[in-house]
């Protein structure tokens, strides 16, 4: 196998890629992530889509069967169609499918089409009309996205005028991220508790992950900037039964016939941000990937073999593999370098990385994923990243596992760390 990525998504899927008895040789291609260099052989070639010939070619020659693509930027590249042959499988959308997150403009009007409820928005790559736009509905609260890809970070909400005006700004003048905000939406802002809904689609069968929650936010409160993610847990309890009913039959079964319709097997996972509105669910996005840091509290939980369950997705058997998830909970609890996730520093020193997974016994299990993480030039292992760890427990209840995760968190230590203590609190202030 070839596992391509080296963020935290990526650790915590080698994590259970390596707990499968059918798995050989584990190849992956994230070798500065140091909790990945422990689980497999680093790839000694880059994973560049226009580089086809070579990596093929590689492949080839190392016998790789299945590659599993973590982050989306490879698979928006086209990564998929490059390496998938009668040979060797890949999980993970093509080009096409990758357009669902690499291009909202696109997954917009497919939403449109396909009648899926979502935010009322537009796109422009104009800054004056998108200006009037704003202007012409000063009494609205808005949300100014880059339609590209931007690491989850071109998401801007804006509570008043001013804040809108400046964010188109940002974009579209200031370029503060580049080609990806050359086209951007401006949609209404929603109401309600924001979700995520993860799918495994095998082109024909969807299989329905347990909902998370993620907290986007970087300070507590659900307040601050935009982040990547700095936490997530999984199950929760704001996605009743009728509730996820009307997601499979509203949302994800019309994307995925409305892919087909134009042409596109969509293989891999299928991601919705999702915010439970007194309307019922709605759209906010489509991702074409396992979420970060949604992965690590789905792979704490999951039971069954990762192998066969992503061969068969990218087979088309997805019918044919069981699976099922533990009925605890798992947090997981994102440690940053300071200065997140505007600029920070690189190569602090990180400890207690073991005395925080020595608290795994009676009352819950504790992993430490690795997200930016590298080992200097001594062996002393440092950060890399503005999110540096995904400090993970799996225990009885949602606040137990929290307790245990923001408890293992206070044993590792690097300088200017800091992280949310309250994941998971929008439904525990509720009961």
């Amino acid at each position: 196998m070839l596992l391509i990525g080296g963020g935290g998504r990526e650790h915590a899927l080698a994590w259970k890629l390596k707990q499968s008895r059918r798995l050989g040789k584990l190849w992956t291609s994230g070798s500065s992530n140091a909790g990945l260099a422990k689980l497999g052989t680093p790839c000694p070639i880059e994973m560049n889509a226009k580089d086809a010939f070579r990596i093929q070619r590689w492949c080839d020659t190392n016998d790789i069967h299945l590659v599993v693509i973590g982050p989306e930027g490879p698979l928006a590249a086209g990564l998929t169609d490059v390496l998938q042959s009668a040979k060797r499988m890949v999980f993970g959308p093509t080009k096409a499918g990758a357009q669902l997150e690499a291009d909202k403009a696109f997954a917009k009007q497919l939403m449109r089409q396909a009648s899926i409820p979502t935010a009322e928005g537009r796109a422009f790559t104009d800054t004056e009309s998108a200006r009037a736009f704003v202007l012409a509905r000063p009494e609205d609260q808005w949300v100014i996205k880059a339609s590209g890809l931007a690491a989850g970070k071109g998401v801007i909400v804006c509570e008043t005028i001013s804040e809108a005006l400046d964010a188109i700004d940002r974009m579209l003048v200031q370029r503060e991220f580049g080609e990806a905000g050359a086209t951007i939406i401006i949609e209404e802002k929603l109401q309600g508790q924001e979700v995520s809904v993860l799918a495994l689609v095998d082109g024909r069968t969807i299989s329905i992950l347990d909902p998370c929650q993620d907290h986007k936010q970087r300070d507590e409160g659900d307040s601050g900037p935009n982040t990547g993610g700095m936490g997530a847990y999984c199950p929760t309890p704001v996605v009743d039964a009728p509730t996820m009913r009307a997601i499979e039959q509203q949302i994800l079964l019309p994307v995925v016939d409305a892919l087909r319709r134009d042409g596109i097997e969509y293989r891999g996972v299928l991601y919705a941000g999702l915010m439970l509105t007194p309307g019922g669910p709605k759209v906010l996005e489509f991702n074409c990937r396992f979420g970060d840091p949604e992965c690590q509290p789905l792979m704490m939980r999951l039971r069954g073999d990762l192998v066969e369950i992503l061969w068969a997705t990218a087979a088309g058997i997805l019918d044919q593999v069981d699976f099922d998830f533990d009925p605890r909970v798992a947090v997981c609890v994102v440690m940053c370098s300071a200065g997140y996730p505007g600029q920070y520093e690189k190569g602090k020193a990180i400890t207690g990385i073991e005395e925080a997974e020595a608290l795994s016994g009676d009352t819950g299990e504790i992993v430490v994923f690795h997200a930016g993480t590298t080992t200097n030039q001594t062996g002393q292992l440092v950060t890399n990243g503005g999110r540096v760890l995904g400090v993970t427990a799996l225990a009885d209840d949602l606040h137990s596992a929290r307790d245990l995760a923001n408890a293992a968190c206070e044993r590792i230590h690097f300088e200017g760390a800091f992280w949310r203590r309250d994941i998971g609190d929008r439904v525990l202030a509720r009961t």
